[in-house]
């Protein structure tokens, strides 16, 4: 059954929509999965924050173009289906690279992420980062130990002061 030009139209609008509200992109080989595996795929992508689609890549094409999106043609050859991260884009591409280990025909293609194309491997690596509070969390320890370290300076050399002062006046006689 062909689709019309409506509807085509539409499905283009429709990636649009998605190109916009996305962070990143993680473009995926899909064929071979079966309906539960791609069923469990969407799960674990909406669980990190994203959005998982199949895609028609003449399309999808379009739709990137439209974007003023440059992708290599080679990552929209084949089966096609794009991960839409809404914000954290290394937890989307990590519950990506945790099926594919479980399914083999699962195959990352590519990556977009603020402007810039990221190959297979590159997404993989971008996969192993921490997640986003923890990176948080770690950055935030960062500038706090330094600034802790200055207060208990800080604090040390007033005590000082504070007993020289209590030692000095302890040895001066009550009417001085």
């Amino acid at each position: 059954m062909s689709v019309t030009r409506e509807r085509k139209q539409e499905m283009v609008q429709t990636y649009r929509t998605w190109l916009e509200g996305s962070a990143g992109l993680i473009l995926t080989s899909y064929s071979g999965i079966s309906v539960r595996g791609l069923d469990d795929l969407r799960r674990k992508v909406r669980e990190a924050g994203g959005e998982f689609h199949v895609v028609k890549n003449r399309l999808m094409v379009i739709a990137l173009r439209e974007a003023g999106i440059d992708l290599p043609a080679q990552a929209l050859e084949g089966a096609t289906a794009i991960a839409f991260a809404a914000g954290d884009v290394p937890a989307v591409a990590k519950a990506i690279v945790e099926v594919s280990r479980q399914v083999e025909t699962l195959r990352l293609k590519a990556g977009l992420l603020e402007g810039r194309i990221y190959d297979a491997r590159q997404v993989a690596r971008l996969a192993e980062l921490p997640p986003l509070p923890v990176v948080r969390s770690r950055l935030l320890g960062l500038f706090q130990t330094p600034a802790g370290r200055v207060a208990g300076v800080v604090a040390g050399s007033v005590r000082q002061v504070v007993n020289v002062m209590k030692a000095f006046s302890e040895t001066q006689p009550a009417g001085a």
